[in-house]
């Protein structure tokens, strides 16, 4: 080994002790008679002096020449710290050299390797190895480490058995765009990577393995946002023999074993809501319960009462903001400002201030009693000192858009702790969802998913009525899992394609390899994907997921370290049987 330890452990205790370390240099200070410099590795970060009087005078002059993130080896001895540094593990002692050895000179780093730099988005991304090195990137791989880690104990330990299934595999037209790949054997043919292994899982039950588990990258070709990258990371599982309650718990145990084991966290069973009550109370399917401001239908006490905004509309509903009161009319013009921007798409707001003393001002005092006004400060749980927020329109944007202000109000308020953890589960979703463009059903989650064994029988005559047997898993307002009791039926999921508008024939080319799996005795079986990425993420006290990921996709889909999409050599693709056409 180059190196006796670590820039991370020594001490006091060490004092007197001969040592030898290999880093990179952070940080030099330079007196002329004397040169510290701050020695980096994984673990931490030591200094080092360089003494005139004291250090070999051909180590003293080498040290001059040092530089900003060279690769260096040093050998000395521990000694006590003058000038002492309680911000660092290492900070009571220093190093004083006596030999140096440079194991590698460096260019001027584009950016400070520090906890706090000076370097863009962009750019880290560009020089992502460089960004790795500064302590925030480096922890977060730590930690995302640590997490993996305590998956894979947790879901060994109850029985399920880690497989590997293929990245090349045939594509489906469900779901987001599939990433494809060239057959070069096979000629005007193509594989695609999995969005998820969901097949193939459901073939490992049928297959008899009862308890599968995978740490898998998936692939979709779909826009991006934060919390999204083209490639990402499951925590893919499945069980045979079980209903939605054996899942439900297997993996509410999961994350409840994450909880404590990473963040020293105790809960108690999962709040579970229905899909329709999550709409109505929170306006989407993934609310935040760290807070309250739940959303109260206000029409038969808002309408007709000869304010045409509300009476015209489908929808008027109310949150309370707690405390709000006192925000000024220039505050409030800004949230209604916020919420006519084209992402939020609202026409306005209406405001009522619950003032302390019991009295009410709002901006439709002209058509609206203080007991009118009273009545909604019931309805929405107001107390004095709140303020009332009230949208209107169709139902389902205007959930959406005020969800959307609730979700900005928590931010404003601090009420989005991200070291406070709220998990619930969603369940009883449609089974499917009614396209007027293509003018057919979708499914909810996927095709393969069983309705509830209650509403069986509606597959025939009311399909739109039927709830799924699926279920999410919720954190902190963000979806971290998803999955359902899977058909296992051929007929069942025959009935299921023909509601897809997939003719038999398309059934049969897509999923006729399913078709005939269940044909030799599917056991029932369900499962659920959790999203890595998020979920550390969110442990880990953030939202966005590429602040865990060693080497993710900038917005546009790009890794501007490698440059890639890239075109590739025309060779290539005369042996594809390729060619490009130019883009219109």
């Amino acid at each position: 080994m180059l190196r006796t330890t670590d820039c991370g452990a020594l001490t006091l205790a060490d004092q007197g002790k001969e040592v030898t370390l290999a880093g990179w240099v952070q940080k030099i200070r330079n007196k002329g008679f004397m040169l510290w410099i701050d020695l980096r590795d994984r673990y931490g970060i030591t200094q080092v002096i360089f003494d005139e009087e004291r250090t070999p005078k051909a180590v003293f002059d080498a040290a001059q020449d040092l530089g900003r993130e060279y690769v260096i080896q040093i050998r000395g001895k521990v000694i006590e710290r003058e000038s002492k540094n309680p911000q660092l593990s290492t900070g009571e002692i220093e190093i004083l050299a006596t030999d140096l050895q440079l194991l590698n000179a460096a260019k001027v780093p584009p950016f400070t390797i520090e906890d706090q730099t000076d370097g863009g988005e962009e750019l880290r991304m560009q020089y992502r190895y460089l960004d790795i090195r500064r302590t925030p990137v480096r922890e977060n791989l730590v930690f995302r480490s640590k997490v993996t880690l305590a998956v894979r104990n947790y879901l060994s330990a109850h029985g399920f058995i880690d497989v590997e299934t293929p990245y090349l595999i045939k594509s489906t037209p469900e779901g987001a765009r599939d990433f494809v790949v060239p057959s070069r054997m096979n000629s005007g043919q193509f594989y695609a990577l999995p969005q998820s292994p969901q097949t193939f899982k459901q073939l490992l039950m049928v297959g008899g393995l009862d308890k599968y588990f995978q740490i898998v990258k998936c692939f979709r070709d779909e826009d991006l946002r934060a919390d999204r990258q083209p490639e990402f990371t499951q925590i893919d599982c499945e069980m045979t023999f079980v209903e939605q309650e054996d899942v439900l718990q297997q993996f509410e145990g999961l994350l409840r074993h994450l909880l404590l084991e990473i963040k020293g966290v105790e809960t108690g069973p999962f709040p579970r809501i229905t899909f329709a009550e999550a709409m109505e109370k929170y306006g989407n399917d993934k609310p935040d319960i760290r807070f309250g401001m739940t959303f109260a239908t206000l029409n038969d006490l808002a309408q007709n009462k000869g304010f045409n905004v509300f009476d015209q509309q489908e929808l008027v509903v109310g949150i309370a903001v707690p405390g709000a009161a006192q925000y000024t009319r220039k505050q409030i013009d800004g949230l209604i400002d916020w919420v006519k921007r084209p992402q939020i798409g609202a026409n306005g707001l209406v405001w009522v201030k619950y003032n302390d003393d019991g009295s009410f001002k709002s901006s439709v005092d002209k058509f609206y009693s203080a007991d009118d006004l009273s009545q909604w400060a019931t309805a929405t749980g107001a107390v004095p000192g709140d303020l009332l927020l009230v949208m209107a329109g169709e139902t389902h944007a205007t959930r959406n858009q005020l969800s959307a202000l609730r979700m900005e109000m928590a931010e404003r308020l601090g009420l989005r702790q991200p070291n406070e953890f709220a998990p619930l589960w969603v369940v009883d979703f449609p089974l499917l969802e009614w396209d007027d463009e293509s003018q057919r059903y979708h499914a909810m989650h996927h095709p393969f998913t069983a309705p509830k064994p209650e509403h069986l029988a509606m597959l025939e005559k009311a399909p739109e009525s039927v709830n799924a047997n699926a279920y999410d898993l919720v954190l902190n307002g963000n979806e971290i899992g998803g999955g359902s009791i899977r058909i296992h039926d051929a007929a069942v999921q025959q009935r299921m394609f023909d509601l897809l508008g997939f003719s038999p024939e398309e059934a049969q080319a897509q999923f006729g390899f399913l078709m005939e799996a269940f044909q030799y005795g599917a056991p029932p079986h369900g499962g659920i994907a959790l999203g890595l990425d998020r979920l550390v993420a969110l442990l880990g006290g953030q939202e966005i997921i590429r602040d865990f990921i060693a080497f993710p996709k900038n917005n546009s889909g790009r890794d501007v370290m490698i440059d890639a999409p890239a075109a590739i050599d025309p060779a290539q693709l005369d042996e594809l049987n390729i060619t490009l056409t130019p883009p219109k």
